[in-house]
């Protein structure tokens, strides 16, 4: 643990030039996605890169961020309500500025990497001496950090970082990773959809019917480019109308990332009546299906039924295309259980700079993060 140090970067270009061989195992820590961050982050959004070094040599990489929540116009605008305005209230006034240690675009543990074993008493204190260096930073500069959180860890992950760094701060765990692992007998879409109860056969069928008039392609970077005003409008509307949020994509955001990744980035537009009503996107990550974000008109979501129906798309390509599984991400969890995907809770850490607050910060986490109740479905036989 000695010989370990750490070098934060603010800009890709000056990574080391063998950062992806360490990174190999996860595409959301890769140059490719780093850039995408660094040239359409959110607009509330600093993103920092860090190099782990055994000696001289790179080991690790990993990913910090600082929100800024002042800059948001809106946390969400689902829910209107008491407890809505008053966790509105607090997150401005004592929760504004917040650093984690990960990625808080997307679900699952995608915070760091290393290229060789490495045990947890030592991640967790490299991982919090980065939270000390950048509360510094921020300090230098006039920013009070008032939260720190890292984020998303499997159940094993997280039970080893309590034994160590991690053991005052507060573990929450808030709406589950929908996962979908995909059986090895289904060799086509149609062993699939014939492994259905005939309650959920019934359902693919009602919504491929509604689904007819719609046509689905896959998107070039041409395509993007002449929708990218489009596309963002059907994002926010859906991100917007979410329960909360945090962030808000930069309108070049699925532009850039097409450009940067390339086929690894898959965007396919819904169309109806010659318009575009509804996009998704998923990203290649090895043997892994991730899903990212999407958009749709609300009107003719309801009528063609165009979320069940991207789910439905999302599982066919992974199926097809040898994955082994899916991961679907949080929200949404009972219809992205109607498909196949099962709840797995990920842990995450976190503490308040003042030490009044960090005392009760379990009980206001409960009470302020939003509750989301819902039933698993099992469609299978």
């Amino acid at each position: 643990m000695d010989n370990n140090t750490f070098k934060i970067y603010t800009t890709t270009d000056l990574l080391p030039e063998n950062w992806n061989e360490v990174a190999i195992e996860n595409e959301f820590l890769q140059k490719n996605y780093l850039s995408v961050l660094e040239k359409s982050a959110p607009v509330n959004m600093q993103c920092f890169y860090i190099g782990i070094f055994e000696k001289n040599e790179l080991i690790g990489v990993a990913l910090a961020q600082f929100l800024d929540l002042n800059k948001l116009t809106s946390f969400g605008e689902r829910d209107k309500c008491l407890k809505t305005t008053i966790r509105n209230f607090i997150f401005r006034n004592f929760a504004s500025h917040v650093l984690f240690i990960g990625n808080n675009m997307i679900t699952g543990q995608n915070g760091y990497s290393f290229s060789k074993e490495m045990d947890f008493a030592c991640i967790s204190k490299i991982m919090n001496d980065c939270a000390n260096e950048l509360k510094d930073y921020f300090a230098k500069q006039g920013k009070k950090i008032h939260i720190v959180s890292f984020k998303d860890f499997y159940e094993k992950c997280a039970k080893e970082l309590k034994k160590h760094e991690f053991k005052n701060y507060h573990e929450f765990n808030i709406q589950p990773n929908m996962i979908f692992n995909l059986q090895n007998r289904w060799k086509s879409f149609d062993e699939y959809i014939n492994s259905f109860t005939k309650k959920y056969r019934d359902q693919y069928k009602r919504a491929r019917k509604k689904f007819d008039s719609v046509i689905v392609k896959e998107l070039t970077i041409t395509d993007v480019e002449s929708e990218n005003d489009r596309i963002y409008n059907l994002y926010y509307h859906v991100a917007k109308n979410a329960p909360f949020n945090t962030f808000f994509l930069s309108k070049n955001h699925f532009e850039t990332f097409k450009k940067q990744c390339d086929n690894r980035f898959k965007i396919y537009g819904y169309y109806f009546e010659n318009k575009l009503v509804g996009f998704h996107t998923i990203l290649v990550n090895g043997k892994v299906l991730e899903t990212y974000f999407l958009g749709y008109d609300e009107t003719v979501q309801k009528d063609k039924m165009l979320y069940l129906n991207m789910l439905y798309n999302m599982t066919q390509f992974g199926i097809e295309n040898n994955f082994e599984k899916i991961l679907f991400g949080r929200t949404a969890m009972e219809i992205k259980s109607s498909i196949g995907a099962e709840p797995i809770y990920m842990s995450g850490f976190i503490y308040h700079t003042n030490k009044l607050i960090n005392k009760y910060i379990d009980k206001l986490f409960d009470r302020l993060e939003p509750k989301v109740a819902w039933q698993q479905r099992h469609p299978f036989k």
